[in-house]
């Protein structure tokens, strides 16, 4: 039997619809209907991520028109039978990533990296709209210690998570994080948890100075102008120019990034690239079967929601300071723009939604 609450308008609801680059356009459309295994969800907060700006500016592989947002929070407002662990008012963060369920990559527990793998906001509608449904195994209950408006962060901290866990970090070595967006200050703060020493390395100064608060033990500023930092320089940042860096997390999509990473790397190090690009890299062959090194790809993640929930619900004051900027649903074009006009600004954006209280612009 489905339960309910009533949602007015005549089960109708707002969407923003991006219809083409840099165009959105708010519609009306009927509430989704409430199948066997499926929740509707009403969504009080979404935050923005990098893939959301470039779906925007028309850079990205998604179709058009599409509803964007994949990073969700919200309250169970209608479930089609009893469920154990979710009912009407629950708060739910909501895993986007779709998958087959069939492929080779789903039957060798691979699911991230599903053939026909598909997340809500970047190929299909997703979450900038008042309700959404979507199947009750996308569901994670949000504990009672974490904010409902930290909540979303948890799909870029599984992101972050994911990367990490490929990479296999031991407690006690050294790893270099390049890129102190919120993908690698949330790897910063995992990998520190797991008892690494982590130098974090970006281009912007107050990026680095982030990362600190984050737990790096030190960080590095790289110079685009000048040679990629070597590996006995990102040790010296620690005091021990002779420690070897033994995993490397590229979280920028940078040839020149990745190319410093493999060199940098010491005999035996895992590699994990999580930042994603289409431009080319160019790396000599001998570069990898001469120290062994395992080079990691890190996609989605693995259904690890849950755990990115329990990491901020261990380290809510860092995860609060990801979020610099708060805009109403109606601003989401507002939102998008501050992206593209003050990028350096920007970590996290929170969108939140009617009769949920916004403090609007920059949070600091």
């Amino acid at each position: 039997m489905e339960r309910r609450i009533r949602t007015g308008r005549d089960h109708q609801m707002r969407v923003a619809n991006t219809t083409a680059p840099r165009t959105i356009e708010f519609v009306e459309r009927p509430l989704p209907a409430v199948q066997r295994g499926t929740a509707l969800v009403r969504v009080e907060h979404v935050t923005l991520c990098g893939t959301d700006f470039h779906i925007w500016e028309g850079e990205y592989l998604n179709p058009f028109p599409i509803v964007q947002g994949h990073e969700i929070v919200g309250t169970v407002a209608s479930i089609h039978s009893d469920h154990p662990a979710f009912q009407i008012g629950s708060r739910v963060a909501v895993s986007p990533v779709r998958t087959c369920g069939k492929c080779h990559a789903c039957s060798v527990g691979r699911s991230n990296v599903c053939r026909d793998v598909s997340v809500l906001g970047c190929y299909e509608d997703g979450a900038f709209a008042e309700f959404i449904a979507v199947p009750i195994s996308a569901l994670h209950s949000v504990p009672d210690t974490v904010p409902s408006t930290l909540a979303p962060l948890s799909e870029p901290a599984s992101i972050a998570l994911q990367a990490v866990q490929r990479g296999r970090p031991q407690a006690g070595e050294l790893a270099l994080v390049i890129g102190c967006g919120p993908i690698g200050l949330i790897a910063t703060l995992a990998l520190r948890e797991a008892g690494v020493d982590v130098v974090a390395a970006d281009t912007v100064l107050s990026r680095t100075d982030t990362a600190r608060e984050f737990g790096a033990a030190s960080t590095v500023v790289i110079d685009v102008s000048a040679p990629f930092p070597t590996g006995s320089e990102i040790a010296s940042a620690i005091g021990d120019s002779e420690r070897p860096v033994t995993l490397i997390i590229e979280a920028t999509g940078s040839p020149a990034a990745f190319i410093g990473a493999v060199e940098i790397a010491a005999p035996t190090a895992r590699v994990v690239a999580v930042g994603i690009s289409d431009r080319e890299v160019t790396i000599p062959m001998r570069a990898i079967p001469l120290k062994e090194l395992d080079i990691l790809g890190s996609r989605n993640s693995l259904n690890l929601i849950d755990e990115g929930l329990r990491l901020i619900e261990r380290n809510p004051e860092h995860f609060a300071a990801l979020v610099t900027h708060r805009f109403a649903f109606e601003e989401i074009e507002q939102a998008l723009s501050v992206m593209r006009t003050d990028p350096a600004a920007v970590r996290k954006v929170l969108i939140s939604f009617e009769g949920v209280n916004v403090s609007h612009g920059h949070s600091g």
